[in-house]
């Protein structure tokens, strides 16, 4: 089977393409006033240079920059069952954030409705380079929502369902996620071996849309989306 592309290339194109699906081969360039490709649930996008890249940046609600929250932004048209799933992010606490605030970013896959059920995983850059060896460990996470969040699987699984990777706050982080039927894998900056494997992704052998996700308490950029 021929290998299906999409991509996030220097102009954003592809979050900004509208429909545009997992059917495309190669990156298409279009304005950046195009309408955009996204449906934002519990926030809003823009277009901007953020680090020399052009990025898409995802924030809350005006008000709301201090609440426990998400912001998911479906990708339209993007089926997606198995495959992998490549984007660069960069994540960082809002000022003014509490200290328990890690800079939370990552990707949703397999994502059903308006949210109403998605595996994911995410980075905490800020615990990465923690003196604290069990924060450390804490440094990317799975989760399927909504019945798996991280303090379930901590709680029932310590240690299976997170793990280590060397991150930096608000730094361009490259993540990989490789999905086939029930079993998912976290490659972080381009490493040969992933920092996390889940071998039973809780929604089993779904399918569903791809989405950016960050914690409403995160400056969140995204750049390069790439499925294959």
């Amino acid at each position: 089977m021929r290998k299906k592309t999409f991509l996030l290339g220097t102009f954003a194109a592809a979050l900004l393409a509208p429909g545009i699906s997992l059917e495309s081969r190669s990156a298409t360039k279009l304005s950046l006033d195009a309408p955009s490709a996204l449906t934002v649930v519990n926030g809003a996008s823009a277009v901007l240079t953020y680090k020399g890249r052009r990025a898409v940046r995802l924030a809350p609600p005006a008000g709301q920059e201090k609440n426990d929250g998400s912001i998911f932004a479906i990708v339209n048209g993007s089926e997606f069952k198995d495959g992998t799933i490549e984007v660069d992010v960069a994540g960082a606490p809002r000022p003014g954030s509490a200290p328990n605030m890690k800079g939370f970013i990552g990707v949703a896959f397999r994502v059903q409705g308006a949210v109403e059920g998605a595996e994911m995983f995410y980075i905490r850059p800020l615990n990465a380079r923690d003196s604290d060896q069990l924060v450390r460990n804490h440094s990317v996470q799975y989760v399927s929502d909504p019945d798996y969040g991280w303090q379930r699987l901590r709680k029932e699984s310590p240690g299976v369902y997170e793990s280590y990777a060397d991150l930096e706050p608000a730094a361009w982080t490259h993540l990989k996620i490789e999905v086939a039927g029930a079993k998912a894998s976290l490659y972080v900056n381009g490493a040969a071996q992933p920092s996390l494997v889940v071998n039973d992704l809780k929604r089993g052998d779904g399918h569903g849309q791809i989405a950016l996700w960050s914690h409403t308490t995160t400056e969140a950029y995204f750049a390069n989306l790439q499925v294959k």
